[in-house]
């Protein structure tokens, strides 16, 4: 099925949208000079809406939003480069492109309020914290691998500015098959200049859960969680929920999906090893599924989820 979305009424959103997805029964688009929103079956909402964003391999990815939505959420797949007339490269982001995103699903009659989710990883992780520390009515954030500090581009908002982390492509590990490691090259955020790269998420008035494969080899996720958890609490903001497992890799995704242990960074120019353990890692795939749906579901709707671990 071929859905072509118009979204001239947005002036940051990208005008035109077009993907070929398959759709499970009763999953809907909404069409007709709308963003690509997906919603469960109709006549059913208003449901609890979600913005869900992925990391540097850039586009529109959008199955784990169609999943999404055939558990009973209104999902956002936001692109934000590398996709039709969005900036091509990593540069520089502004705030204000996700700020009218979050608007346009508070606005919608679809979406059941008063506040949305987000949903992003790797790199769309930290976008996420951003968002939730600049911008009014999210409820909810939920970070697979990501960083608490602002990755790779500067980020703008208003009279705000945030410099990326810094790195050192010296750091890089090669093996013998030629597989980058990659772990080390960020700066730590809490020293010196970088610092300032530190996202303000004490900012934020909403839950954050961060879901953290301890073999991550993109980066320190657990590191990044584990400070991001100090500074809410020093701020006297409620301690997020911090879910780890051992053996899982950077790219957690949704059940059953066969593990990326390496393939090419777009930033790095050369293949780059991901982590994760097979077994261990198709298991924290399974429940970081069930978490993060139990977890959207208890403050979007306030009620327990009762979704299984299937897609």
């Amino acid at each position: 099925m071929e859905v072509s979305l118009l979204a001239s009424s947005f002036p940051y959103l990208v005008s035109t949208w077009q993907q070929s997805i398959p759709l499970s029964s009763g999953l809907q688009f909404l069409s007709h000079d709308e963003p690509n929103v997906m919603l469960p079956l109709p006549g059913s909402g208003p449901f609890p809406g979600i913005i869900d964003l992925y990391g540097t391999g850039g586009g529109l990815p959008e199955y784990r939003a169609s999943l999404l939505a055939n558990h009973g959420f209104a999902v956002l797949a936001l692109a934000f480069y590398s996709y039709e007339d969005l900036p091509k490269g990593m540069k520089e982001f502004h705030l204000e492109y996700f700020e009218e995103a979050v608007n346009y699903m508070l606005q919608h009659t679809q979406i059941k309020g008063p506040g949305i989710g987000l949903l992003g990883h790797s790199k769309g992780g930290d976008l996420c914290i951003s968002m939730a520390s600049f911008l009014k009515g999210i409820t909810a954030t939920a970070l697979i691998n990501g960083s608490v500090a602002n990755v790779a581009a500067v980020l703008h908002y208003k009279d705000i500015t945030i410099p990326p982390i810094g790195s050192d492509l010296k750091r890089i590990k090669v093996s013998k098959s030629g597989i980058a490691d990659i772990i080390d090259v960020l700066n730590n955020p809490l020293e010196g200049p970088d610092q300032q790269s530190f996202i303000p998420l004490e900012k934020a008035e909403c839950c954050f859960l961060f879901i953290v494969g301890q073999d991550d080899h993109n980066w320190k996720s657990e590191f990044f969680a584990v400070e991001g958890s100090k500074r809410l609490q020093a701020h006297g903001k409620e301690k997020p929920e911090i879910v780890c497992y051992p053996g899982a890799g950077h790219y957690i995704e949704p059940p059953f999906f066969p593990m990326c242990a390496a393939s090419m960074h777009l930033l790095v120019g050369k293949p780059v090893m991901w982590g994760g353990e097979p077994k261990a890692h198709c298991e924290a795939q399974v429940d970081a599924w069930q978490q993060i749906q139990a977890f959207f579901h208890k403050h979007l709707t306030g009620k327990p989820s009762e979704t299984p671990s299937k897609l």
